[in-house]
C-alpha cells in the first residue's frame, strides 16, 4: 500500500471515529476537526504511532457527512431489511455506513468498488466478517440507488 493510500485509509478510519464522537457527544464540527487535527491524526496514542492521515479527505468526510446526515440517513434507512431501522444499528456501524454513503454521493468520479472496499477495511477494524458483509450489502444498495449501477 502506498503512503497516499495509507493516508486515505487513516483518514476514513479517523472520520468514522469523529462521526461517532459527534453522535455521542454532539461536539461542534469546528471543535471536532480541531481536536482530531491536534491530537489524533498521525499522533502517538498509548504508545502506538498512528499513520498520518489525509486531512483534506478527513475534513471532507466528517463535514460532508454531518451536513448531509438527513439525506444520508433516509438513503440508508430505505436500504435496510424490513423491520430494521437506523436506531437498531450499532452506533459505530451507523457511522461507517454514513461515511461510505457520503463518499458514494460526493465522489462520483471514484469507483464504487474502491469506496466500498475502503469502508469494508474500516468495518474490519471494528467488527467481524459478518458485520463487514452487512456494510458491503448496504453500501452496494446505496451505490445502485445513487449511481445506477457499479463503476
Amino acid at each position: 500500500m502506498t503512503a497516499k493510500a495509507r493516508a486515505r485509509s487513516a483518514a476514513r478510519l479517523a472520520a468514522v471515529q469523529a462521526l461517532y464522537q459527534a453522535a455521542m457527544e454532539a461536539t461542534p464540527l469546528a471543535q471536532l476537526l480541531d481536536e482530531f487535527h491536534q491530537h489524533r491524526l498521525g499522533a502517538e496514542i498509548e504508545g502506538v504511532q498512528l499513520n498520518p492521515a489525509d486531512t483534506a479527505l478527513f475534513d471532507a468526510i466528517v463535514g460532508g457527512t454531518l451536513a448531509r446526515r438527513g439525506d444520508i440517513d433516509a438513503l440508508l434507512g430505505a436500504r435496510l431489511a424490513e423491520g430494521w431501522s437506523l436506531t437498531r444499528l450499532d452506533r459505530t456501524m451507523l457511522q461507517i455506513l454514513r461515511a461510505g454513503a457520503w463518499e458514494l454521493l460526493a465522489h462520483p468520479e471514484a469507483s464504487t468498488a474502491t469506496i466500498i472496499s475502503a469502508y469494508l477495511d474500516v468495518a474490519h477494524a471494528f467488527f467481524a466478517a459478518r458485520e463487514a458483509k452487512f456494510v458491503n450489502g448496504v453500501l452496494d444498495a446505496v451505490a445502485r440507488a445513487v449511481r445506477g449501477g457499479s463503476n
